[in-house]
């Protein structure tokens, strides 16, 4: 209700004073709503869900499938004929973008229009107060990281069309790797570089030797100049990915891409909730070139899979991966990230960054204290999310191993990953050894655990005090010998 249509209220109905406090309050929420489409900021504090809910609804309103006088005669009309589907999406049914631009208006959806436009300032505003000051422009994408990936490429290759090489460095995840082939270019993989550091003064035994798996710079340069920067699409880095691969040299690799004149694209899956990321891309895009970093709207927003969003520190650049989508879109992703970050407001998600810090030092220190009891050790690596610990214990014993995860995920442990180095994967004609641990040089079997955005510290409780239970469970001589008073210990632990 507007002002008019209070005014017209009978005071038979409501006595005037209390209408009047009514009104204020009323006035109050619109003028908050007023300030977020005027400044399109994050609030600083989170909304409440009905102030929440006031606005999409309003917005809602603004389509044409919830006018009062609608007669559609077209083929989409935004009919939905399941109730439940309907309540679901507040209303929403016409999506989003037209078939030239993600990011066009719709004649039937002005409202749909403003939540995708202030979904993407929104985010954008997030991103800055993160820690990249510099980021230009965002989008929130209707497609997973891997196809938004693939579109990014098209839309750097439609800017390079002689090109066919896609040069990136090795991270055992599909996704990334798939996309390229899927944009139609020839991936040209750099094996992540293991470099090894002995802390002993005599001969070490290989669980005596630090490992890490990074970008092989060096290779990277080889590469540039055997095949030559013009028939170079675009580098890809990554930074956020599994333990114990450490984030690429996006700095570096970032002032290689500007001396040579390559575009560059990151992997930032869920780099986001990380300050140390953002910095490294904001440093990047500073002393080098970054065109695009792209990022998961799940893992870094905590919505429902099936976004992505697209940022980059020039308009143009991220403005072409929305001209490159065919067709409408659709906008429930933007209205999850548009309720989500108004829930949060800045203090909110900060809030979240802070508790990741403070629970994965709690599951460093804990993997750290159970590695130790059980003669393993965690793996250095430059990774502020990802840890992982060796399982040198059960080195050839692949059954030993799978054993492991099936145990941890039957007692409700998912997300922990154990890889053995034995194996090999086949994509698209590229054989990778020992895949899922990032370079073809790995030995040693290890498994991960992540410490990702709105993770507890009684998540890590429990994950130690079953795994603690698992291990012995899975090798009978450590089973004979080991005492049992371990268990509880970690059931107890306090941090």
């Amino acid at each position: 209700m507007n002002d008019t249509t209070l005014k017209s209220i009978a005071k038979s109905l409501v006595p005037e004073n209390y209408l009047a406090l009514a009104n204020d309050a009323r006035a109050e929420r619109d003028k908050e709503i007023k300030m977020l489409l005027e400044q399109r900021k994050l609030p600083i504090s989170g909304w409440s869900d009905t102030m929440i809910e006031y606005l999409v609804s309003e917005l809602a309103l603004l389509d044409s499938n919830n006018f009062p006088s609608r007669c559609g005669v077209g083929e989409r009309e935004g009919r939905v004929i399941c109730d439940l589907v309907r309540r679901r999406h507040y209303n929403f049914s016409h999506g989003i973008g037209r078939s030239g631009n993600l990011t066009d208006a719709q004649p039937k959806a002005a409202g749909s229009t403003i939540v995708a436009n202030l979904a993407n300032s929104l985010v954008c505003d997030l991103i800055r107060s993160i820690g990249i000051p510099n980021c230009s422009k965002s989008i929130v994408i209707p497609l997973a990281t891997g196809m938004t990936m693939m579109l990014a490429l098209r839309a750097i290759h439609s800017k390079r069309p002689k090109t066919r090489y896609v040069l990136w460095s090795r991270v055992d995840q599909q996704s990334c790797f798939k996309a390229i082939s899927a944009a139609g270019l020839i991936p040209i993989v750099i094996d992540s570089l293991l470099a090894r550091e002995s802390t002993v003064t005599e001969p070490a035994k290989k669980q005596d030797v630090d490992s890490t798996f990074s970008s092989d710079y060096s290779s990277f340069a080889s590469k540039i100049d055997e095949l030559g920067a013009d028939q170079i699409c675009c580098i890809v880095s990554t930074t956020s990915c599994f333990a114990p691969r450490s984030s690429d040299d996006i700095i570096e690799l970032a002032k290689l891409c500007k001396v040579h004149d390559i575009p560059h694209i990151v992997n930032n899956a869920y780099g986001l909730q990380s300050s140390y990321f953002s910095h490294q891309l904001s440093q990047g895009a500073r002393a080098g070139r970054i065109d695009l970093f792209i990022q998961s709207t799940d893992k870094n927003l905590l919505v429902p899979v099936g976004g992505a969003i697209v940022a980059g520190f020039t308009n143009d650049t991220v403005e072409a991966v929305a001209k490159l989508y065919p067709g409408r879109a659709s906008g429930t992703q933007s209205l999850d990230v548009l309720m989500t970050l108004l829930s949060l407001g800045k203090n909110g998600y900060h809030n979240l960054m802070k508790e990741r810090k403070e629970v994965y030092q709690m599951l460093l220190d804990g993997l750290t204290n159970l590695a130790q009891t059980h003669g393993e050790r965690i793996l250095p690596c430059r990774n502020p999310i990802s840890i992982a610990m060796t399982l040198v214990s059960f080195e050839g014993k692949s059954a030993r191993l799978e054993m492991i995860g099936s145990m941890l995920l039957k007692r409700g442990v998912s997300g922990c990953r154990v890889v053995s180095t034995a194996e090999s994967k086949t994509i698209d004609g590229n054989t990778f050894l020992q895949w899922g641990s990032h370079s073809s040089s790995a030995s040693v079997p290890y498994l991960t655990a992540s410490a990702a955005l709105g993770i507890r510290s009684q998540d890590v409780t429990n994950f130690l005090a079953k795994l603690d239970e698992v291990l012995p469970s899975c090798t009978s001589n450590i089973l004979m010998t080991r005492p049992t008073i371990i268990v509880p210990r970690y059931r107890l632990l306090k941090f």
